[in-house]
């Protein structure tokens, strides 16, 4: 059971990641966060450093439910090539999950991120390697069920297809039409059968 500050920290984290997501590191301000909090400034800064270890703190809380949310869905199949279909199949509804927590965290942190915070940008980069390195993991998995090319590129197909995601989200985001999103995951399902499927 959490302690009364664990309880507190866990509380701010919650309230204040959509807002940072949203509105960016700069924009969003300690009023902002008092705000939406109900608590003092005293409180923050009692629980944490500074701005930039909250905003920390609410990048992982909102990257970890979204990587959760894709493993959860990955979860309904055992077989590697179904799962690089789930994956595909998690982002056709991405645009509406994102919406609720102001967008796609990697993405707007990825951006705002690059040249305020160093050490953020640095948590960005490392979970798009960490998905990148899931959808390698698959592949390779799905080399040894025997369903993938023996001959195909891991990481190089990884990357190639969380490029082809990445720029959906930010098409589909900016032009508010899921239809990109929709249209290249049809594309990436295809390339898994035409290019990757044995």
């Amino acid at each position: 059971m959490l302690t009364k500050a664990e309880q507190t920290t866990e509380f701010i984290i919650q309230t204040v990641a959509p807002i940072f997501n949203k509105n960016g590191y700069a924009a969003t301000s300690l009023s902002d966060i008092t705000k939406a909090t109900g608590l003092t400034k005293g409180a923050i800064y009692g629980n944490f450093k500074n701005k930039e270890e909250l905003a920390i703190a609410a990048f992982k809380m909102t990257e970890g439910n979204m990587i959760r949310r894709i493993a959860d869905h990955q979860s309904l199949s055992e077989s590697p090539i179904e799962k690089l279909f789930l994956v595909t199949d998690f982002y056709r509804n991405y645009y509406n999950y994102t919406q609720e927590i102001g967008g796609c965290p990697v993405l707007n942190m990825g951006v705002d991120a690059k040249y305020q915070i160093p050490v953020l940008f640095e948590h960005v980069q490392f979970t798009i390697t960490r998905i990148q390195n899931n959808l390698a993991k698959l592949i390779d998995a799905g080399k040894k069920h025997q369903e993938i090319k023996e001959n195909a590129d891991s990481i190089l197909y990884a990357k190639r297809l969380y490029s082809m995601i990445t720029g959906a989200i930010f098409m589909t985001h900016t032009m508010e039409d899921n239809s990109y999103l929709l249209e290249t995951m049809d594309q990436i399902d295809d390339m898994i059968h035409k290019q990757l499927k044995r």
